[in-house]
């Protein structure tokens, strides 16, 4: 090959990337979050290195034209502790989209949207990632196989309904999932309603068919965050039985930032399980935390916090020994990319 076809070959290799990028981009993202903690979890201490839901992916988007777009998004978590990646490839997210005029269409395997507009609006101080993750609220969406509807924005407000298809696995049954917004100004609410006829892993060591709905609202006032939900939560034919489970549950956040520090406090509630016409003993618990970010960019910031799980003595809401309590003090670095 002589010069002038490898100079010809160069130009149309230049064109066509071009021609691509025009047409379509993808971005590389991602999170590295990592906690030094010294950990009490009943009565077993342990100081050590912790991951909070590292994770990195791939987005990106093509124009269609005539305001048509398609798009997608895979995401992978990994122990930043350690550097082990998921078992599964995307298991965090793997969607194809397609949207315009008409809203957003997804479809494959992502986190529910009624999550989203409750319990995470008001996860300000670690996104509710590690060892001060809201433990008490009762996530019961299937994430996979789903089928998904975002209305066009209607002013302040935005709605989305999921479907997650069982596709006749063992025990599962599809499941639903929609999402209400609505945020003006300072003010901000939602509303998240779920129905799982195969959830699993709810409710401390309960599990069976669960629905769930929450109520959010959120308020910004100069320099303060306060943020707030409440759950309202059953789970049918629990542990192989007839009786339904049914529990109440709350959370309060506060956030103050001075420059680029935030101080940060936050409660959770969940109450005792009703099963039947009485409530269960020793089946409530709380969750406390105080933290403290200090952002040196706007994305990266190291932090430290305490938190503390109050357990009944007949529920763990972290999965060990019945009334086993826990707690932990941390400090981390944040950076996202």
């Amino acid at each position: 090959m002589n010069h002038i076809q490898r100079s010809l070959l160069a130009v149309l290799a230049i064109a066509g990337t071009s021609a691509a990028t025009a047409q379509s981009s993808v971005t590389i993202y991602g999170r590295i979050n990592t906690t030094v903690e010294q950990q009490k979890n009943g009565g077993t201490k342990l100081t050590g290195l912790f991951n909070n839901a590292s994770r990195w992916g791939l987005r990106g988007s093509e124009d269609l034209g005539g305001g048509l777009k398609a798009g997608f998004q895979l995401e992978s978590g990994f122990a930043s502790d350690t550097g082990v990646s998921e078992p599964v490839y995307f298991r965090r997210q793997s969607e194809v989209n397609l949207g315009g005029g008409f809203g957003l269409l997804r479809l494959g395997n992502f986190t529910s949207e009624s999550y989203y507009a409750t319990a995470d609006a008001i996860s300000m101080h670690n996104h509710d990632t590690g060892s001060s993750a809201d433990a008490l609220y009762a996530y019961v969406m299937r994430d996979i196989n789903k089928l998904s509807y975002r209305l066009p924005a209607l002013g302040a407000f935005t709605a989305e309904g999921a479907v997650s298809l069982s596709e006749k696995e063992p025990g599962a049954r599809n499941a639903f999932d929609l999402a209400l917004n609505y945020g003006a100004g300072p003010l901000g609410m939602g509303l998240g309603y779920t129905r799982n006829k195969g959830a699993a892993g709810v409710f401390g060591a309960y599990a069976g068919e669960a629905d769930q709905i929450a109520l959010r609202a959120s308020y910004a006032l100069g320099d303060v965050n306060l943020g707030a939900y409440y759950q309202y939560a059953t789970l049918d034919r629990v542990n192989g039985g007839t009786a339904e489970a049914k529990r109440h549950a709350l959370r309060l956040a506060a956030m103050y930032t001075l420059g680029a520090s935030e101080f940060h406090a936050n409660f959770g509630r969940a109450d005792k399980i009703k099963l039947g016409g009485s409530k269960l003993p020793g089946t409530a618990a709380n969750q406390w935390t105080l933290g403290y970010n200090y952002n040196l960019s706007k994305r990266t910031k190291v932090y430290g916090y305490f938190t503390k799980i109050d357990n009944g003595a007949n529920i763990n809401y972290l999965g060990g020994a019945a009334g086993e309590d826990f707690r932990s003090v941390a400090v981390g670095v944040r950076h996202n990319f």
